[in-house]
């Protein structure tokens, strides 16, 4: 090990025993004021805690969940059962007995998305298709927090993290939601809701050990300010070990993270409520990395790479009631990323303003709508390998959305029409409208049907970006480059989706959910041969056969996914999904594109999650997780079916003891292929052991 990548972890446990130092320090905070209204009083804290456990062990019956409420498919409260959409809810039930330790795989219960773990600390997270590390087609919220990376538009998963005991649900929409969120709600979208900080009072520690962890730390403190106000802070870290190749030998992916945060939230009047949030982190991921870049033999070389990443962000929120009809809501955040890798790095700031109106017009009749703007500045810096041109680059997105929702028959039917209008620097304006109806057949059957527009709006990547693929020595000596090249003549991806659903619950310990799509897509990326041409810096002189960046695909997609949740027993809750999937692609007659196709192979056709949570006498619990995915053909990747248990212990003193076994069927397989020089390792068997402390 390096002595860079040596001091990093030194530093990492420095910053975790001064956050220890503090919340110790924090937790004196009661006898530091033993009275007034800053302070938790004992006899409220047990209370509090009292009623913690009691929610430590409550189990989400299938009526509450259908009654959840939920925000993504409308920008507005709305009940999951009434929502439509293809949803799904990971509530704070699920993040608990799933044993899950990050967010990506807390979204393998969903049905309709495809995850694959490409190595200790990378994954591969799409819906309905087109899944690959840089998914450009899924748009992920943070507490109304976008956190997909304009450079490319996806999303750096190993960076997305908070502690998960803080988050209240994970909302997933499968299908486009363009026409409320904008450019790149493609395929789905992932919004992550963290608690308020009322319902986070009194103090929590959590420590994790495993095979392939050397330890998970996380800490958190709430209290009170007033009468009207909340807080929290919190700060976790982590150290992953590497994975393994094929072969059982170390894949040299290790992965280590700091990151702390905080929160208040202030009521005032029951009309007035702010909230603000913020959080740092830092850390780094190792990878194996091959560079095929090189000018010199052998051309291509595959080494480890150590990925240094920071950040942070502020964020607040204020939401006015003007009357029981009538609320607005403003948001604004600043957002600060720093990532260097070995061939590339970038820093990005970003700021975002978001203004949204709630109005009720008649008892049949809402309207919403909203403005917005977001700023955007990266710099970056390029190596021969990979290379943005212009080093920096300033972006501005306008918006606006309007959707209204009427009752077209008395609590049987209802229409919601609307559109989001954007205006970017990469494709200019852009319009992206939604139709939906909802058919309440009887208190048990509802329908849904939705048409929908949707565009992925160019990136820096698509237009900026230079990536050195291979150099081969030529005639005569001379050396020949192979790159994909940026343009500004490609445009926005299109989808035009047809989405039908049925949710059905004919008892209360019984329900399934059903949805169908049927995508046209149009104008999808390709790879297009371009005129050679020779350049002589950097020496030695040397040809390059470009391939352009064009939008010479079109193609379909379809599937069904359906989600069944029984409780057989009142201590016994199953819940089973499938996703049939079907990709067909077709390029333009003019497009020289030989890989693109490539796209029908990296989803599944077939999927499967079964999970089992169990109560058992002495405050034990037995959770049980199996899931299937169907082969992946572009990377030669064979079907596999993983297995994952639970068994957690509420013990006295407000204790909860879990250990985790995960993947027991194999001692490791392969869930992705190597792709853009990362190379993937496989995932192995483990077992994991954390310790909950609720004070």
């Amino acid at each position: 090990m390096s002595q860079k990548k040596s001091t990093r972890h030194y530093d990492t446990r420095i910053l975790l025993r001064l956050a220890a130092a503090f919340f110790m320090l924090l937790l004196l905070l009661p006898a530091i004021f033993p009275s007034g209204s800053h302070a938790i009083t004992s006899s409220t804290q047990n209370a509090e805690n009292d009623e913690a456990v009691i929610d430590y062990l409550k189990q989400l019956s299938i009526d509450e969940l259908l009654l959840t409420e939920i925000t993504s498919v409308s920008k507005k409260n709305e009940r999951l059962t009434d929502a439509a959409a293809a949803v799904f809810v990971i509530t704070a039930e699920d993040i608990r007995r799933t044993g899950a330790r990050s967010i990506p795989e807390l979204l393998r219960i969903v049905p309709g998305l495809q995850v694959a773990r490409i190595d200790a600390n990378k994954w591969a997270v799409t819906s309905r298709g087109f899944n690959n590390r840089f998914s450009n087609k899924l748009l992920v919220l943070m507490d109304g927090r976008s956190v997909y990376n304009p450079l490319f538009s996806g999303v750096y998963w190993n960076v997305q993290d908070t502690l998960l005991e803080d988050v209240d649900r994970i909302e997933v929409i499968r299908g486009p939601g363009a026409a409320l969120w904008g450019a790149n709600a493609v395929n789905g979208i992932v919004n992550i809701i963290t608690k308020s900080s009322k319902e986070t009072l009194g103090g929590l520690v959590t420590f994790g050990l495993g095979i392939h962890t050397d330890y998970n730390l996380g800490m958190r403190y709430g209290g009170t300010i007033g009468k009207d106000a909340a807080y929290r802070i919190y700060a976790k870290g982590f150290q992953q070990n590497a994975f393994e190749d094929e072969s059982g030998n170390d894949f040299t992916d290790e992965w280590d993270a700091f990151r702390g945060g905080f929160r208040v939230d202030i009521g005032k009047n029951g009309r007035d409520d702010f909230s603000f949030q913020g959080s740092l982190y830092d850390g780094t991921a190792d990878q194996r990395i091959t560079t095929t870049g090189l000018l010199t033999p052998p051309f291509s070389i595959t080494t480890k790479d150590t990925i240094y990443f920071s950040g942070g962000h502020v964020l607040g929120c204020w939401r006015h009631l003007f009357s029981n009809n009538s609320q607005t809501t403003m948001q604004l955040y600043y957002d600060r990323t720093d990532r260097k890798e070995g061939v590339f790095g970038e820093t990005r700031d970003t700021v975002d303003i978001d203004f949204q109106h709630q109005w009720e017009v008649t008892s049949r009749q809402e309207i919403v709508w909203g403005l917005g703007y977001r700023f955007s500045k990266n710099d970056t810096n390029g190596t021969f390998t990979i290379s943005v041109s212009p080093d920096s680059r300033e972006d501005h997105l306008f918006s606006a959305f309007f959707q209204d929702t009427i009752e077209l028959f008395s609590n049987r039917l209802w229409l919601t029409l609307g559109s989001k209008f954007e205006d970017n620097d990469y494709s200019g304006f852009e319009v992206q409208p939604s139709a939906r109806i909802r058919w309440r057949y009887n208190p048990h059957i509802t329908l849904w049907s939705a048409i929908s527009r949707a565009v992925r709006t160019p990136s820096r990547a698509d237009q900026d970006m230079r990536v050195n693929l291979a150099s081969f020595p030529g005639n005569d000596g001379a050396v020949n480059v192979m790159a994909i090249v940026g343009t500004d003549d490609f445009d926005s991806e299109e989808l035009t989706a047809f989405e039908l659903g049925l949710r059905w619950h004919p008892c209360s310990w019984f329900s399934a959910d059903i949805a169908s799509f049927y995508n046209l897509y149009d104008r999808l990326r390709s790879i297009e041969p371009a005129t050679p041409f020779f350049e002589a810096l950097p020496s030695p002189p040397h040809l390059v056969f470009p391939l352009s960046i064009g939008n010479k695909i079109d193609g379909k997609t379809y599937g069904v996914e359906v989600l069944a949740d029984l409780q057989a027993l009142p201590q016994w809750k199953l819940s089973i999904g499938y996703t049939w999937f079907q990709v067909d692609l077709d390029l333009n007659a003019a497009s020289g594109d030989r890989s693109a196709l490539e796209y029908e192979g990296n989803s599944p056709d077939h999927q499967l999650q079964l999970r089992s949570y169990v109560n058992l006498p002495f405050r034990l619990e037995w959770d049980t997780m199996l899931f299937f995915v169907d082969q992946l053909n572009t990377f030669d990747v064979s079907e596999y079916w993983r297995l994952d248990t639970r068994i957690g212990w509420q013990a006295p003193h407000n204790v909860m003891v879990n250990l985790h076994f995960e993947n027991i069927l194999d001692d490791r397989h392969s869930e992705y292929g190597n792709q853009s020089g990362i190379n993937a390792s496989e995932m192995p068997r483990s077992v994991y052991l954390t310790l909950s402390y609720r004070l």
